[in-house]
């Protein structure tokens, strides 16, 4: 088995590609530094689509002008120019390009977007191309790179490999599969991608043992190469340790909120998060707080969302669509608490981030919520309104309860520290590399 201390390991930029990030995003990028803190090297593959045309010498310009307005791409017409190219883009091997940073580009501005690397590369929209050519058929896209990782990472499952590396896929839930009804997800195409990348790849990554259950309650030959990793925070960045006057002297300056006088939710607004019994227990609770829910309208947030024009008018509930970490850390460590009786989560990162905080959490009793807060959360259940309804109460009289839940928060969010986490990765890559050797015997 390789040097664990001198491995080059790659991660995709799926999802560090998108301009408002995502859950993943934030695994990512802690996943990096996890990487280097553990000495490692670390390539990061971007999909951007930046222009085959330009000089090699503006690839770094290229690449922070896409990353500054990358977005989900939408289908082009059909027989449109970018429809033509796509599929001449089909035909070929797709190549990656590394991107030099010099230092020449001014990039503060990405600062908390961009991982830790030691190399970065792009090929043009590959991740798009990739599901295309998935679709039709049912292969994953081979790509091959210049001194390619000893292991490739993929932060999520995407139906890409890499040729001479040994690629290992985080599965962070199985939602789609388990939840039907509150994904678009095609459910079909899903679990093909989900059976294909588990035949073909040589490591399995998920975050919790309730996610590791339910991905072989479906997938159940997949148990040889699954490893749970659980996920960290990085308690180091700099939102944690803000003086508590700056956090205090800028949501009373933003949004006209004073400490503790408001409970909060940040994450997708979609049917998982259970948005829409969160809001009406909420407004039935009586709380002369504010709830402030940060995240972006999702699917189905008409039904999801019905009361929330109640409550905006009422002047009790208070929607910001996205914040800035340095905003939103502020938001949190002074919150009342925090509120999060998801129906399904595959780790539950906002709940390790407010223990890490100091602010209390409401959690339910499903997916991995439990497991990752021990009882240090207050739980309820998810699809019970009146028991939301009293938990909510519960939070919003009981100080005591309230200072108890944050003191017992802190301590269990040093289960998930950085250091226990790279020890849980190095752990899952000598067996993944140890397997690869084996069966090259």
């Amino acid at each position: 088995m390789s040097d664990l201390t001198t491995l080059r390991i790659g991660i995709d930029g799926f999802n560090l590609g998108l301009e408002k990030g995502t859950g993943v995003a934030a695994y990512a990028r802690t996943l990096s530094q996890a990487l280097k803190l553990s000495g490692h090297q670390v390539d990061v593959l971007y999909g951007l689509d930046i222009a085959t045309r330009m000089a090699s010498s503006l690839g770094e310009v290229g690449f922070f002008d896409r990353l500054a307005s990358a977005q989900q791409t939408k289908k082009p017409p059909f027989l449109s120019k970018r429809w033509i190219q796509d599929r001449q883009a089909d035909i070929m091997t797709p190549r990656p390009v590394e991107i030099p940073i010099t230092g020449r580009i001014d990039s503060r501005a990405f600062a908390e977007r961009l991982p830790e690397f030691d190399r970065i590369l792009n090929i043009d929209s590959v991740f798009r191309r990739a599901a295309r050519h998935f679709r039709r058929t049912g292969r994953l896209t081979s790509l091959r790179m210049p001194n390619p990782p000893a292991i490739m990472h993929w932060t999520y499952p995407l139906p890409v490999r890499i040729e001479g590396s040994a690629n290992v896929y985080t599965l962070h839930d199985i939602v789609p599969l388990r939840l039907p009804h509150t994904t678009l997800d095609n459910k079909p195409y899903y679990h093909r991608l989900l059976k294909t990348v588990g035949e073909q790849a040589d490591g399995l990554c998920t975050v919790s043992e309730a996610s590791k259950a339910d991905i072989l309650a479906f997938f159940p030959e997949m148990a040889t190469k699954l490893h749970n990793t659980y996920q960290a925070c990085d308690t180091e960045r700099a939102v944690y340790h803000r003086p508590a006057a700056e956090c205090i002297a800028e949501i009373e300056g933003d949004f006209g909120l004073a400490p503790k006088d408001y409970f909060l939710f940040y994450g997708s607004l979609e049917p998982k998060k259970n948005i829409g019994r969160l809001i009406e227990a909420f407004l039935a609770s009586g709380s002369r707080r504010r709830l402030v829910l940060v995240g972006a309208m999702a699917w189905k947030s008409e039904k999801e969302l019905r009361y929330v024009e109640r409550g905006v008018s009422s002047g009790r509930l208070m929607m910001i669509d996205y914040l800035p970490e340095r905003t939103l850390f502020a938001l949190l460590r002074q919150a009342r608490a925090l509120l999060f009786p998801s129906l399904s989560e595959g780790f539950g990162l906002p709940v390790i981030e407010a223990m890490n905080c100091g602010t209390p959490v409401l959690i339910s009793g499903e997916g991995a919520l439990p497991e990752i807060s021990g009882d240090a959360a207050l739980q309820t259940e998810a699809y019970d309104i009146d028991a939301i309804t009293h938990a909510i109460r519960r939070l919003d009289q009981d100080d005591a309860l309230c200072e108890s839940l944050a003191a017992a928060g802190t301590r269990q969010a040093q289960k998930f520290d950085m250091s226990s986490y790279q020890a849980r990765l190095n752990r899952m890559y000598g067996a993944v590399l140890s397997s690869v050797s084996n069966r090259k015997i």
